[in-house]
């Protein structure tokens, strides 16, 4: 494998260690407790602290392979069980939820299935929107047979898919639903128009001051972000949102920093290395390319060769 070919993998292989690791910050009981919130309108308002206990079991973040038609099945215990992060059906292909789990009304009763996901940046390849009703209606399609059975639909229990998108020009966050826009006369249709939600968080490059609007932004942005040490992590959130990192936590930020900063420095330097091999290509001598690049002319022959090699 030539090293150009190399580095691309080895990229590869840290950018997927750094979701996991984002994946399992967000997933800590208290920063979905932030994210609740500021997004349900079931804890809108309430303390963050207080909302941890609404929180079933240990929120799934690891992907569980199911058999078709059996996306989730329950357990006993009813520990955020029930759900599994992978879901397949024949003809509907295989999709991953990120972290997915169960929290109870205020009324300690009736439930509500949280879905949150984390997007590197907003894809380009499709319409993320298009992805994120996907995933909030098989959220509802999937209760069947496990939360509610046969024609019972008044059981059907409403459904949030949370997406947070970093590296947005914007710190944005939007909540889309279903609507009732009457055509001809004014009927009411009996159900529920909130059983679908979905909410979109676009976190900025650049982390907003902390304040009542922007206070889940700061928080996400601090704890996501690959430029701040631990430390200066760890400060914000105990600072600024009481919330005191275990051990645990602290060793995933700082895995997860040390991997976004060795995924800016590879990128940096894989862009170097195309530069240096346009400057061969239209005739540039190497010594001369080595001497504008402050590299050795043994660097530039090798970073030739591997180019060549593709």
């Amino acid at each position: 494998m030539n090293t150009a070919l190399k580095n691309a993998v080895k990229a590869t292989d840290e950018k997927a260690q750094y979701d996991e690791c984002a994946k399992r910050l967000l997933g800590q009981k208290i920063i979905l407790a932030h994210i609740l919130a500021k997004t349900v309108e079931e804890f809108r308002g309430m303390q963050p602290e207080d909302v941890v206990s609404y929180i079933e079991g240990e929120p799934y973040i690891r992907n569980v392979p199911v058999d078709p038609g059996m996306t989730n099945t329950n357990n006993a215990e009813q520990e955020i069980t029930g759900l599994n992060t992978e879901n397949q059906e024949v003809n509907e292909g295989l999709i991953r939820f990120d972290i997915i789990f169960y929290v109870r009304r205020k009324n300690r009763v009736s439930q509500i299935i949280i879905n949150v996901e984390a997007q590197k940046e907003e894809p380009d390849q499709y319409d993320i929107l298009n992805r994120a009703i996907f995933y909030v209606c098989r959220l509802v399609s999937s209760q069947k047979e496990r939360d509610f059975s046969g024609s019972n639909y008044n059981d059907i229990k409403q459904v949030y898919s949370i997406w947070i998108c970093m590296n947005m020009r914007d710190n944005v966050m939007n909540h889309i639903a279903m609507m009732d826009r009457k055509i001809v006369g004014a009927h009411n249709w009996k159900g529920n128009l909130d059983l679908m939600n979905i909410i979109m968080i676009g976190l900025a490059k650049r982390r907003p001051e902390h304040t009542e609007q922007y206070e889940l932004h700061r928080l996400l942005g601090t704890l996501l972000s690959n430029e701040l040490s631990v430390k200066e992590k760890l400060n914000v959130m105990e600072q600024e949102y009481d919330i005191s990192a275990e051990k645990n936590v602290e060793e995933e930020m700082a895995v997860m920093c040390n991997l976004g900063q060795g995924i800016e420095d590879r990128a940096m330097e894989m862009g170097e290395a195309k530069i240096i091999f346009c400057m061969y290509k239209k005739g540039m001598p190497v010594e001369k390319i080595a001497e504008v690049t402050d590299k050795n002319v043994d660097r530039i022959q090798s970073i030739i060769k591997a180019f060549n090699a593709e």
